[in-house]
């Protein structure tokens, strides 16, 4: 949302100038998101305005994409898997389009966000269906039991820590302007508030999976939500140096955020799924990836705790 107002004073500018007014930050999205995934986003996004689409209606068709590639990477052979990929690159571009056509139109909802993060968890638990159905004649059990693993405790906990701490980047680099920090609590009041009434049915529906991903984001953070904590009790305020500080700490685990999100996570899984070695994609989630978390979750903790270890007059 905080590129919002940059949207049309870009509209005259040139292509890549556009694209980067729709984008989060530069902080939390570097050169190859701006050229791989948000430019063509940036393109879908402007097709889908002049036809004046929804952004939910995008994320719901990029949802129906993902899902419908998972059928392909389920075939015998090498190049139907590989149009799975090509319809999965499409989904993700119009995952990005969602979220900018958003910005560019204002139509930021909470239903959009939580609706995209749950796009890429229904595409790739399908793929994870498709690829185990494939490999079953050949691996049995086995590679069911190691996608539950790599797919369910893994890559859903890698996910849900970067955006967090993409989130939380946005928060304390803008100043509070910025980034989207739900509070399981507040979120919790809200939902006990809403009724089970035509109007508010899906809200409470969403709300009450959204508490729990939001719950398992704060469990992972123990640190953060003490630091978290202290400013919004007044024992802290968020001046510009104690922004300054976490955003200067916060800033090289930015990249790594990234690779635990889609990109790199996409590339592995093109090249394994389409030499029929899908089992190889869950070993790299349940081993690289699975330690890249912990590293980039150590360093954000240690960061954290330091600056809510500073008196109040320090920061």
């Amino acid at each position: 949302m905080g590129n919002q107002a940059n949207v049309p004073a870009a509209q005259g500018c040139g292509l890549m100038a556009r694209v980067r007014a729709t984008m989060k930050s530069v902080d939390v999205e570097g050169p190859f998101e701006l050229y791989a995934t948000r430019t063509p986003g940036f393109l879908l996004a402007l097709g889908f305005r002049a036809l004046g689409l929804h952004p939910v209606a995008v994320t719901l068709a990029s949802m129906a994409l993902g899902v419908a590639a998972a059928v392909f990477f389920s075939a015998d052979t090498a190049g139907v898997r590989l149009w799975g990929v090509v319809m999965l690159l499409l989904a993700n571009w119009m995952d990005c389009a969602d979220g900018q056509l958003a910005r560019m139109t204002g139509k930021c909802t909470q239903v959009g966000r939580v609706l995209d993060g749950f796009a890429g968890d229904l595409w790739f638990f399908a793929i994870y269906f498709a690829i185990c159905w494939q490999l079953t004649p050949r691996l049995g059990l086995w590679i069911w039991l190691l996608a539950a693993w790599a797919g369910f405790y893994c890559h859903a906990r890698q996910c849900a820590l970067a955006d967090y701490y993409r989130q939380a980047h946005l928060y304390f680099a803008s100043g509070g302007a910025s980034g989207e920090l739900d509070s399981s609590e507040a979120l919790g009041r809200h939902y006990a508030a809403l009724g089970w009434t035509r109007s508010e049915w899906f809200t409470k529906l969403y709300e009450f999976f959204y508490i729990r991903y939001t719950r398992g984001q704060e469990k992972a953070t123990p640190r953060f939500q003490r630091l978290l904590g202290d400013l919004r009790t007044g024992r802290m305020q968020l001046t510009p140096t104690l922004g300054a500080d976490f955003r200067k700490g916060s800033l090289p685990l930015m990249p790594w955020c990234q690779v635990l999100t889609f990109d790199v996570r996409f590339a592995v899984l093109a090249v394994a799924a389409t030499a029929g070695a899908g089992w190889a994609y869950f070993v790299f989630e349940a081993t690289l990836m699975e330690v890249l978390r912990l590293v980039v979750r150590s360093r954000h903790e240690a960061l954290c705790q330091q600056l809510a270890d500073k008196a109040p007059g320090e920061t």
